[in-house]
């Protein structure tokens, strides 16, 4: 892609050193495995999560972020749930280093279409490191990647 904003960004939020936190950036690389329309940009944004890939939006030509990322709701590891922005409780939606990023995601939602696929995880350590996902993450991925293509308008089977 030689346009420096794409039209459709898919974020991978998270942080590999983590545990299950790595299941963002695991989407990602997955997907860059795959031809992606030319409009279209997978870029691991680790730890700055969406407040990074602010700035690979323009107003003028993205009109769709989808945000890969751990979330807790409560369900069985692995458990996959797409949420828009108006979803989310005011502070509910945080990164790893607690930073609430519901506020400025709540900015964009009137001009960029915003979905977060989150993904139930298991393991999420405090303060150790611990690399590698668990295995109902890494089930997930798949699934994950099928919900990606299908909100991207590709046909799963032809890519």
């Amino acid at each position: 892609m030689d346009e420096l904003y794409p039209e459709i960004v898919i974020a991978g939020c998270g942080n590999m050193l983590f545990g299950d936190d790595g299941y963002g950036p695991e989407v990602v690389e997955r997907l860059k495995e795959i031809s992606l329309p030319d409009n279209v940009k997978a870029v691991d944004v680790g730890l700055g999560g969406p407040h990074f890939c602010f700035t690979m939006l323009d107003n003028g030509v993205t009109r769709k972020l989808i945000i890969i990322d751990i979330v807790d709701f409560g369900a069985e590891p692995g458990t996959l749930t797409k949420l828009r922005i108006e979803d989310l409780p005011p502070g509910s939606y945080r990164d790893a280093h607690s930073w609430d990023l519901t506020e400025p995601l709540n900015r964009l939602k009137d001009s960029v279409d915003i979905m977060v696929i989150g993904c139930q995880p298991k393991n999420v350590p405090a303060s150790d490191f611990e690399i590698g996902i668990s295995k109902e993450v890494e089930d997930a991925i798949p699934r994950t990647i099928q919900v990606v293509l299908k909100e991207i308008g590709v046909d799963y089977g032809n890519s």
